[in-house]
């Protein structure tokens, strides 16, 4: 069974809410949407206060390169245009909008049927992506149009759907894959057109054998589309390492997928993309887990961009249990905690992940031994110790030397340490630090 060569761990999977289907999340009276939900600059609204939205229309607007369209998730009334702390207590410009009913734009097809015939040109699918607002949906919100517009002088080979969710806990992309299947291929299909590649590849680790018994049937109605059983590996999922388990290639350092023929989309982006291109349906909700060892109930939600996390749990729980540790936005190896539960979701949301007080504490940390175990545990091949070193001491440029912008913020080198060293935080402070260096300079 195929996986990466490089290092690697193995964390307890705790996919406890794997048979929770997706339920739809009910309106809150208000939503904050933020101008800046994507990987780049802010999008910039078009509205103002007093204005009538419904949902599905153009709310901001990307007037940068690296930038992406942001539509009401709602439909109402412009309360205000204002700033707020999201969930992670960074200050960003939100649009908010008092809920009135859930009237949806002209032209959305909201109905239940499958539309696969797709007749657009590759160049009027990534325009397309573009006017529907689509980013990554496995974490890094790259803008899709971005992506999908080849560079002169670069030439895709391959398309890889990343369906391995590997991340402890997370569960939507499994549900999508099990729920959305035919919808998820059509997307994949669309994508292949785009690029003109001539095979798609769905990787999917072997722990999910229904989503690939799923995939599998379904694929054999599409021409292109391969199948990938992963061996279960953490990060699996990780672009770089995808790539080496469907391809054997590897991407050089600095370098991009790209750069060795790939183009990588997650499987919930490739959901929306069908949505988007079949159904003129811009990205305005996502699936979302909700779950935790010590949870009375487990679930899977469709959310609208916006809602707040404290929406969610009141929701899904009426209220967080008395022994919460911690609530955090994501997996419990690159998910972030979150610090603000009135923050609002954008489309990059992956969960509510709720940990026990016990869980959550960090075990203290001692000093290193030497032992070399984050270096093999590294699916970069880098060498975390010495990064931490390097950091604490202020070399940062030396650190740079050495690769630290390599580092994919895994956290495999965190989760092998027996001196408990906040490595990744230690080399994600680097990373920040040598970009200032290098802007600076500039």
């Amino acid at each position: 069974m195929k996986t990466f060569k490089m290092g690697g761990v193995h964390p307890e999977e705790n996919k406890i809410s794997t048979h929770a289907v997706i339920e739809q999340m009910p309106l809150p009276k208000q939503v904050a949407v933020l101008t800046s939900q994507h990987l780049g600059a802010p999008a910039t609204p078009i509205v103002a206060k007093g204005d009538k939205v419904k949902v599905g229309q153009l709310i901001a607007e990307a007037q940068a390169f690296m930038c992406a369209n942001v539509h009401s998730p709602v439909s109402g009334t412009v309360n205000k245009i204002d700033v707020c702390k999201d969930a992670f207590g960074l200050t960003k410009t939100a649009i908010y909008i008092d809920v009135e009913g859930d009237e949806w734009v002209e032209g959305v097809d909201l109905t239940p049927d499958i539309k696969r015939e797709c007749t657009l040109e590759p160049k009027d699918i990534v325009a397309k992506l573009k006017a529907m607002g689509i980013v990554g949906l496995g974490g890094a919100t790259f803008p899709a149009h971005i992506k999908y517009s080849i560079p002169e002088g670069k030439k895709a080979e391959y398309l890889i759907i990343n369906a391995a969710e590997c991340e402890p806990y997370l569960t939507s992309d499994h549900r999508v894959m099990l729920e959305h299947a035919e919808e998820v291929c059509i997307g994949v299909s669309i994508l292949r057109k785009a690029l003109g590649v001539p095979n798609a590849y769905i990787g999917i680790e072997s722990n999910k054998p229904d989503a690939i018994a799923k995939m599998t049937e379904t694929a054999k109605g599409f021409e292109g589309i391969i199948v990938e059983p992963l061996k279960v590996k953490y990060p699996q999922g990780a672009e770089k390492q995808l790539i080496n388990a469907i391809t054997g290639r590897k991407v050089p350092s600095g370098k991009l997928p790209i750069d060795v023929g790939c183009v990588v989309s997650n499987v919930g982006t490739s959901f929306a993309v069908y949505e988007a291109i079949q159904k003129n349906k811009p990205l305005v909700e996502n699936i979302l887990t909700v779950t935790g060892k010590k949870l009375p109930s487990q679930h899977n939600y469709q959310v609208r961009v916006g809602i707040t996390y404290n929406d969610i749990i009141r929701h899904a729980l009426g209220a967080l249990p008395e022994t919460t540790g911690k609530v955090v936005s994501g997996g419990t190896m690159m998910g972030k905690a979150v610090c603000n539960l009135d923050g609002p979701t954008t489309k990059g949301a992956s969960s509510v992940l709720v940990i026990d007080e016990g869980e959550a504490r960090r075990a203290p940390e001692t000093n290193c031994i030497r032992c070399g175990k984050c270096m093999h545990a590294c699916p970069m091949g880098l060498e975390p110790y010495l990064f931490s070193a390097l950091v604490k001491n202020g070399r940062i440029e030396e650190a740079g030397k050495h690769n630290i912008l390599d580092c994919i913020e895994c956290g495999c080198c965190f989760f092998s340490c027996p001196a408990n060293k906040p490595l990744t935080d230690e080399i994600r402070l680097g990373k920040n630090k040598l970009r200032a260096l290098m802007a600076a300079k500039k």
